[in-house]
């Protein structure tokens, strides 16, 4: 089963945050503590890893975007799965921050 790729809140007042640089690419396998992503905010640049194994199946977010914290910025998950539903929400304006995907 797919799994969002979420903004993390990394601070208590933080509500946006940047993808600064990719670590891994689409297609790639990834196991669990595997870097991902680094993200940017005002204050710090923080290395996010993996919280699941799977393949990243979709990077959602550019590096240098910013976004809302609990936005889906990628997409994990094994060859096949079907990730139209994680993608519509990704796309929705509205999504909720914070929300966990499994």
């Amino acid at each position: 089963m797919a799994t969002a790729i979420l903004m993390p809140k990394l601070g208590l007042t933080m509500t946006r945050g940047s993808v600064g640089l990719w670590l891994a690419e689409e297609g790639q396998r990834v196991a669990v503590g595997d870097p991902l992503v680094e993200v940017v905010t005002e204050k710090i640049t923080y290395q996010m890893d993996a919280e699941v194994a799977g393949i990243i199946l979709k990077i959602v977010v550019d590096e240098g975007e910013e976004v809302p914290v609990g936005t889906t910025i990628g997409v994990i998950g094994e060859q096949g799965d079907d990730i139209s539903a994680l993608l519509r929400e990704a796309s929705e304006p509205s999504s909720p921050a914070g929300r966990a995907d499994s």
